[in-house]
């Protein structure tokens, strides 16, 4: 795929080779990382002409096929209402012993949350921007509050505080590069896997249900999550621009979390409300893709391993 988006050649592959392909594995979730990529910000040496490519369109769209045929494999009891989706979110499990936040918070090392940062950086870095490919797909209530999460999101009008340069400022903090992309070759599949989710959701007007829906479980679970790692961050010394990440998610999030489940999804159920079953899935999809990914740092850890596909070199 790199070697195609660099010569400007179609893209080598079968109807078949993509059938056989792992939907969890590193070469279909990297080849749509790629492929979504170019709708983002593109790539050095790369034409910009080529995100509208019909060889590079065509391969995505059978990726897509197969990535979404697993989800909705691996979630035969997928819920069916927006009731059943999110009412577990709504309440902290009193076992926390499955949760890499309170695993972090509790006993993570530094270097535990240099790698996690590195992991997340892939999202962090273009944080909002998947969500915002929704917006004109939006009327009303719907529209208006969708916009009024994104505005704090990008700062409110201050660039200093767009969630990506925070999250560029705790990376700092941590020792790590916090240039765009940078630890994407790091990435292994289940992260990318949680990043390709937002972009196939938000790339398609047919999905835009499904992307409200995880837009909301995000919005529902970061208060919680985020006020963890900000204790994870003060009690490892990372740094208060690595605090001061989470600890801005904690109270924003927190308001997120009513506006988007009261008026995003009130709003878009009350115009569009055929659409009730795709914001279940996308939370659910969203839930499962998360679990997968927290279980797969987990068991790198508890093997005393890196939960990177190389590890970082220590900070300078």
């Amino acid at each position: 795929m790199a070697a195609a988006l660099r010569s400007g050649a179609p893209p080598a592959y079968t109807a078949a080779s993509v059938l056989m392909a792992d939907p969890w594995g590193e070469d279909l979730q990297l080849a749509l990382h790629l492929l979504y990529e170019l709708h983002y910000r593109g790539f050095d040496g790369v034409d910009d002409e080529r995100e509208w490519d019909p060889d590079l369109l065509r391969l995505r769209q059978a990726l897509e096929t197969r990535f979404l045929h697993a989800l909705r494999t691996d979630l035969p009891d997928v819920p069916r209402t927006v009731e059943e989706a999110f009412a577990p979110l709504l309440v902290e499990p009193v076992d926390l012993s499955d949760s890499l936040s309170h695993r972090l918070e509790t006993r993570g090392e530094l270097w535990q949350l240099r790698e996690y940062a590195a992991l997340r950086s892939v999202y962090h870095l273009k944080e909002a921007d998947p969500h915002a490919w929704v917006i004109p797909r939006l009327t009303g209530r719907a529209k208006a509050a969708m916009v009024a999460i994104e505005y704090d999101e990008f700062g409110a009008g201050r660039a200093d505080r767009v969630h990506a340069q925070l999250f560029a400022d705790l990376m700092t903090d941590l020792g790590l590069d916090p240039a765009y992309g940078r630890y994407l070759d790091r990435a292994p599949a289940p992260l990318l896997a949680t990043v390709n989710l937002m972009s196939l959701f938000g790339l398609h007007r047919s999905r835009r249900g499904a992307l409200v829906g995880h837009f909301a479980c995000v919005e529902v679970t970061s208060s919680p999550g985020s006020r963890r790692l900000a204790k994870a961050m003060r009690r490892c010394g990372a740094g208060p621009a690595a605090e001061h990440f989470y600890a801005e998610h904690v109270e924003a999030d927190a308001v997120h979390e009513q506006v988007v489940r009261h008026e995003v999804i009130g709003g878009l159920l009350a115009d569009e409300p055929q659409l009730e079953e795709d914001i279940a899935f996308g939370c659910a999809a969203t839930v499962l893709l998360e679990d997968r990914l927290a279980t797969y740092i987990g068991e790198a850890w508890d093997r005393g391993g890196s939960a990177l596909r190389t590890p970082l070199p220590p900070p300078d």
